[in-house]
């Protein structure tokens, strides 16, 4: 006999009270400050055409290559689960013509990858990112850092960097490969057997490996950008001169680069100490992307949400409490009679914006009470056949058990101000 499993497939994860509270004020944050910047949502497919992902990041990534959730549809299409959100914006931008140009748009959802189990990383992860429309500048590319950082602030993060770098023209990319994998040749022995193969498919990406051997012999390497022209180094620059104008806080990584094949010019990542060696945060660019004809050029982000909790209850520990959803208050009954008048009132109170809870299976007095404290509610509203005769309620603090007699104006009234000042 088969025993029932109730854990979700490795790498994936259920996701509940009391953190998912948590993520709701980190995406209803996102989306305030969003709209500040005249950024909007779009929503695309989870599932898009393999070729979609295979063209836009480039056969030879690894995301591509060895990551992808890929099968055939009833059609004898191959299709994939998304493992990124820039590819299926830029298909719907493509079809609007030219509709897209300076659209500022971002997508929040769930993105698959098959990832080797590890700290940090999931097979089902969740982003956020943005996208913003236009021809190549560094003031766009300033204003889209500006904006990450600006999330970071507003999700309270204080120890994030960030890094940037060049990817420099698509012309470049040939002679920075080339450059890199003359430089790396010597010390092929003591690269990792992923960073062997990547060395004649992809060798940026020796330049982001993580295992020890291969990040001491990036840093022997010359930067990227030494193999780049004069306008790529001075596109880099005034980047940096329009950091510093908005004071932003941001450092040159030489070394590094962003593994998707269809970033140009600016690049950049940020890192949090939260996150132990995969301290990636999230990370952006510059990009141009052709679909079906058309080509898309903008600069974006995207943030991974796992990580921007993780990151989040490390730099504010009382935060995952706090963003609890905690009731107004708790309705006790004292009798069936007072049990039907009093879902008649958490009705009333709900309509007119009150968080507030009840029991409605009939128990005691006492178990309601438990039920109250428990729920962290301010306030517990008492009624029982007396009160109904009265037309009164009792209303009880629940930090210091004062008690008080009011008639159903003047209770709204005061659970209305109560709300406002708790901000529920």
């Amino acid at each position: 006999m088969t025993v029932p499993s109730f854990q979700p497939l490795q790498g994936m994860s259920d996701l509940a009270s009391p953190e998912v509270h948590l993520w709701q004020e980190v995406e209803e944050a996102a989306r305030r400050l969003l709209a500040l910047y005249q950024v909007e949502e779009v929503r695309t497919p989870i599932l898009e055409p393999t070729g979609l992902f295979v063209r836009s990041l480039g056969e030879g990534t690894d995301v591509v290559q060895k990551e992808m959730y890929t099968f055939e549809d009833r059609g004898g299409r191959s299709v994939s689960l998304r493992p990124e959100g820039t590819a299926g914006v830029i298909r719907y931008l493509a079809g609007l013509g030219p509709e897209a140009a300076g659209a500022r748009l971002y997508y929040l959802g769930p993105m698959f990858r098959a990832e080797r189990p590890q700290a940090g990383r999931r097979r089902q992860f969740h982003q956020l990112g943005v996208e913003l429309i236009g021809p190549p500048g560094p003031a766009q590319d300033v204003e889209a850092i500006a904006l990450q950082q600006h999330l970071l602030n507003a999700w309270g993060l204080k120890a994030a960097r960030i890094e940037i770098n060049s990817r420099g023209l698509p012309a470049e990319q040939a002679a920075v490969s080339e450059g890199l994998r003359k430089a790396l040749e010597p010390h092929e022995p003591r690269l990792c057997d992923d960073c062997r193969r990547r060395l004649k498919a992809n060798v940026l990406r020796v330049l982001d490996c993580k295992q020890e051997g291969c990040r001491a012999v990036a840093e022997t390497l010359p930067a990227v950008t030494d193999f780049m022209g004069a306008d790529s180094r001075a596109y880099l620059d005034e980047v940096r001169r329009l950091l510093d104008l908005l004071e932003l806080p941001a450092v040159i990584n030489p070394r590094l680069v962003r593994g998707l094949d269809y970033y140009q010019h600016t690049i950049w990542e940020i890192r949090h100490p939260a996150l132990g060696a995969q301290d990636a945060l999230a990370g952006g660019g510059r990009y141009r992307i052709e679909w079906e004809g058309a080509a898309i050029e903008g600069v974006g982000f995207a943030a991974g949400l796992e990580r921007i909790v993780t990151a989040v209850q490390h730099d504010r520990p009382a935060s995952a409490e706090s963003a609890r959803g905690k009731p107004a208050t708790w309705i006790v009954s004292q009798g069936a009679k007072a049990l039907e008048q009093n879902l008649v009132l958490a009705q009333l109170l709900r309509q007119r914006g009150i968080a507030c809870g009840l029991a409605l299976d009939g128990r005691s007095v006492k178990a309601q009470m438990r039920a109250a404290n428990r729920s962290g509610a301010a306030f517990a509203v008492i009624r029982g056949e007396l009160e109904m005769e009265k037309g009164l309620f009792v209303l009880k603090s629940m930090k210091d058990g004062a008690q008080e007699e009011l008639e159903l104006p003047a209770l709204v009234e005061r659970l209305l101000r109560a709300s406002r000042a708790e901000g529920t």
